[in-house]
């Protein structure tokens, strides 16, 4: 992971209303991160909310009153760094970061299956695509694979060690 990475985490959609407010979409888990007096990096440069309706799925930013001027931001992507992400999101026991869980290794019974190369979601299920231990893919296994990130396949993870243990991982595998 790179110290100075930003994280997508939303885009402002098209005005609504008179007073400069626009729809925003999110693209994150963590919806309290957006707050009045909070900035962001965007693609239009550094944004502060000085109006926030996550109910309605509004926002407006400082210097933008007025739907003239909040129309040039349309479209605008929201970033956030590591550092904000961390800062801003609280996470419930048992659950991780996305970017925690990359690059971490796949281990079932002391046995390497891989290595995470990213989550993906499908549906309500978040994955973890696993690039297969270069042994197994040269015993004919698949380059990649998916383990539903459910406690069914989880034992435990451990973001520190960089390690994940799984079960009936190795079935999923032989079956890709």
């Amino acid at each position: 992971m790179k110290k100075n990475q930003k994280f997508f985490i939303a885009q402002v959609g098209k005005t609504h209303g008179l007073y400069g407010d626009l729809k925003l979409h999110l693209h994150t888990d963590f919806p309290e991160q957006f707050k009045v007096g909070l900035s962001f990096d965007s693609s239009a440069g550094r944004l502060e909310i000085s109006r926030i309706n996550l109910k309605r799925g509004t926002v407006a930013f400082k210097g933008y009153d007025g739907i003239d001027y909040a129309k040039k931001l349309t479209n605008a992507k929201l970033y956030a760094s590591l550092e904000e992400t961390k800062e801003r999101c609280e996470l419930k026991e048992g659950e991780h970061f996305w970017f925690e869980l990359e690059d971490c290794e796949v281990i079932e019974d002391n046995e390497v299956l891989g290595k995470v190369k990213e989550i993906q979601r499908l549906a309500e299920v978040n994955y973890l695509f696993i690039k297969t231990n270069k042994q197994l893919i040269e015993k004919g296994f698949a380059q990649f694979f998916l383990i539903p990130n459910i406690d069914r396949y989880i034992v435990s993870i451990n973001t520190d060690k960089k390690l994940i243990l799984v079960k009936d991982g190795k079935e999923i595998l032989e079956a890709s």
